[in-house]
């Protein structure tokens, strides 16, 4: 009997699935990894410690499956910058891609134009939690860990360098900020642009698509339990192994993660770099495709602060729920989503921006709340679908969130798209699973291994009378939005710690 291990290290957990030989999940195991807060804003990871849980999980999976393994494939959270010496260890802790110290940099970059005109080489909007804002960062206050280090790399890219011993990155992993989109090749102008040629030495080798597979190093396989030199596959990242886990590979299908990131995604042919700069574009890891991809910073986090606010605990399925109970449009209650410390990144860009509620009275009780949030979440979504310019058929749901079907119907009806929910408990890894079938010449095409491994699960249709109602409410938000817009300077300026005008720091 032969096996297949796939790993998904996400920012929060580390999913590890055993397949056999036909594709079916034989078993799944987690392991939580701890994300540390040292300071407001920052976000950073132990490396060693995701390592050492991507260790734990696949022994589980090889001695629960008991069979020889055909390969190992990997993806995992991306941007950040988990920085390695020479000798391949790090020089501190990762700084994640959910990270806001360097959003400074970010404004400043805004206000002169070099994002925009990045954008035109890039495809992306670039953020505080990608390479070119926290190396610059480094450079500026810890200039000695920059000088210690030779390498930026991802989540994956640390855990590929520890199973092969291999220093490289993916196509998807080095879209941003400093690959030119059209060649797949990084950008002496945009390095340049950035003023950061002194960070080439830092990126590592590019993998292209048909060689993204190396040899399990002989250390790595003792503590794993696994031969040396089984295939390692480098997949792309989590959100782009999660749109083929869940079977949008071709042109103008969209899904969405309802994860630690909402992330809204579109599949296109070609790289569009004169439209109004917003999101992100990523090489897709297969032939010809890309996604523009609007991955925002607050998702999961803001249902995990809900539940917290409204007595749930770790119960979504109970904010749910509760949310049901309230009538459409939360009895003229507003939500903006925008909780991240770091601001938002998609589908605009601005460090700043800070959620609220509007229209709040007395009146209103937990279900209203509760009814805003998601609301919040799932109008999100829909102005995401609209940067992307496209209208799907359907939308390809996943992620934790996809556990409730109160808020999957209630996202039909906002986006007024079916939503159909995917039958894989880890479609992450599930991806990353047909990437290595590519990788290692087990499928032909991506279209071919999709039909023969990807399920689907329950489907949800939007209301008509409820859809055109979300209609109206969406203009709502974006006009509330545009409002609240105006306060963020203001708020952001109470917040430095250095006021002269006498106030409390």
């Amino acid at each position: 009997m032969m096996a297949v291990v796939c790993v998904d290290a996400g920012t929060t957990m580390i999913k590890v699935v055993g397949y056999d030989g036909s594709g079916a999940e034989l078993t799944v195991v987690r392991q939580p990894t701890e994300v540390r807060r040292p300071r407001s804003g920052w976000v950073e990871q132990d490396m060693d410690a995701v390592w050492r849980a991507v260790v734990r999980g696949v022994r589980q999976v090889v001695e629960v499956t008991g069979a020889d393994v055909e390969y190992v494939a990997l993806t995992a959270q991306g941007d950040g910058s988990w920085l390695v010496d020479a000798a391949g260890r790090p020089t501190g802790p990762a700084i994640l891609w959910n990270d806001g110290r360097a959003a400074p940099l970010v404004e400043r970059w805004t206000e002169s134009g070099v994002l925009r005109q990045a954008f035109r080489v890039n495809g992306s909007l670039a953020f505080a939690g990608v390479p070119n804002a926290i190396l610059t960062w480094l450079r500026e206050h810890d200039p000695d860990r920059v000088e210690r280090s030779a390498a930026t790399l991802t989540c994956g890219g640390w855990i590929f360098s520890c199973l092969t011993g291999v220093v490289a990155a993916d196509g998807s992993d080095a879209s941003v900020p400093f690959m030119d989109i059209r060649d797949r090749s990084y950008s002496p102008e945009l390095l340049r642009l950035y003023g950061m040629d002194w960070a080439r030495r830092l990126l590592p080798e590019l993998l292209p698509d048909d060689r993204r597979a190396a040899g399990l190093a002989p250390g790595a396989a003792d503590e794993l339990g696994l031969a040396a030199g089984t295939p390692v596959v480098m997949a792309p990242y989590d959100v782009a192994a999660t749109a083929i886990g869940v079977g949008s590979v071709e042109v103008g299908q969209s899904c969405v993660i309802l994860g630690t990131t909402l992330c809204t995604e579109t599949v296109v042919d070609a790289a569009d770099l004169d439209g109004e700069p917003s999101g992100l574009t990523v090489a897709m890891g297969l032939p010809g495709r890309y996604l523009r991809a609007f991955p925002t910073l607050a998702g999961g986090q803001v249902i995990d602060w809900a539940c917290r606010l409204l007595g749930f605990g770790d119960d979504p399925g109970g904010l749910s729920e509760l949310a049901a109970a309230a009538p459409a449009g939360a009895n003229g209650l507003v939500f903006l989503p925008y909780l991240s410390p770091a601001g938002e990144r998609a589908p605009f860009l601005d460090p700043r921006a800070r959620g609220a509620f509007h229209g709040l009275t007395v009146d209103h009780d937990r279900a209203d709340l509760a009814r805003a949030v998601l609301e919040g979440l799932s109008l999100v979504v829909r102005d995401c679908l609209a940067a992307a310019g496209t209208t799907p058929t359907e939308l390809r749901v996943s992620g934790g969130g996809s556990a409730s079907p109160q808020w999957l119907g209630l996202m039909a009806d906002v986006t007024g798209v079916p939503v159909v929910r995917t039958a894989d408990a880890e479609p992450g890894a599930r991806g990353a699973f047909i990437t290595g079938l590519l990788a290692t010449g087990r499928a032909a095409t991506a279209g071919e291994a999709v039909a023969a491994h990807v399920r689907v699960g329950d489907g949800y249709e939007p209301d008509p009378g409820r859809a055109a109602f979300y209609g109206r409410l969406y203009r709502t938000f974006l006009e509330v939005r545009e409002a609240a817009a105006a306060t963020w300077p203001i708020l952001a300026a109470a917040r430095e710690p250095n006021r002269t005008d006498g106030g409390d720091a």
